[in-house]
């Protein structure tokens, strides 16, 4: 059951990211950014079982951040990239910052919400920082690494290569220093390293299906069927 809600998940999210793209053009990616990061960082507070193995859920709404960062490389170049990273970045601080703030306020005795609000972001602060930590050099690396495997292999039929490339190097980057700022200490070592091995196959994965929903965003690119004004 849950590899058929998994597989649900990556659709819907490769979905609504073609939508966002062809509505709204590169506003619709850097929409996109603040949307994932968020989104990641509560669901990975919770765990289940996929494949056999023991995993956070947000891997598939995080690893599309990065084919946004691709997709912004690919037709807009590295500064519109690092723009959507520091999007990102202030989505999380904010959404850390406001959640934590709304615990110190003393709940009235009809509400329902409070327990379980704490239960999620009051361990947000350090989700965050690993969060914030993996997502900054990760991040910075795929784009770096982005435009370094565009010199090498230039050309649109190339895609694959860079889009791979740099996408799969940054995701061992992040989901390693995540895992362990995040959950040391948290969960036990056999537990903490299945979810390391699970969230990095998880988002390789994603990574490899992300790859013709870039080649689709480029089409759309150069037709000028987005961005038009």
């Amino acid at each position: 059951m849950n590899e058929l809600l998994w597989t649900a998940m990556l659709i819907i999210n490769f979905s609504a990211i073609l939508f966002s793209y062809r509505i709204w053009g590169k506003a619709g990616l850097y929409l996109w950014v603040p949307i994932a990061v968020i989104i990641a960082n509560i669901q990975v507070t919770k765990t289940v079982e996929l494949f056999g193995l023991t995993a956070t859920l947000g891997n598939i709404v995080y690893a599309t951040s990065f084919l946004v960062t691709d997709i912004l490389s690919e037709n807009y170049g590295r500064k519109d990239a690092a723009r959507a990273v520091g999007m990102g970045f202030f989505s999380l601080i904010v959404l850390t910052v406001l959640m934590n703030l709304a615990l110190f306020f003393i709940p009235d005795s009809s509400d329902f919400a409070h327990s379980s609000l704490s239960t999620i972001f009051s361990i947000m602060p350090r989700i965050a920082i690993g969060s914030l930590a993996a997502y900054g050099i990760s991040q910075l690396h795929d784009i770096w690494a982005y435009d370094f495997w565009g010199k090498k292999f230039s050309g649109v039929k190339f895609i694959w290569i860079r889009n791979n490339l740099s996408t799969m190097v940054s995701q061992l980057l992040d989901t390693a220093i995540f895992t362990l700022i995040a959950f040391w200490g948290v969960f036990e070592t056999s537990v903490l390293i299945d979810i390391m091995i699970t969230t990095y196959l998880l988002k390789w994965v994603v990574a490899i299906l992300d790859t013709p929903f870039i080649y689709i965003a480029r089409g759309w690119h150069d037709r000028r069927v987005v961005d038009r004004d």
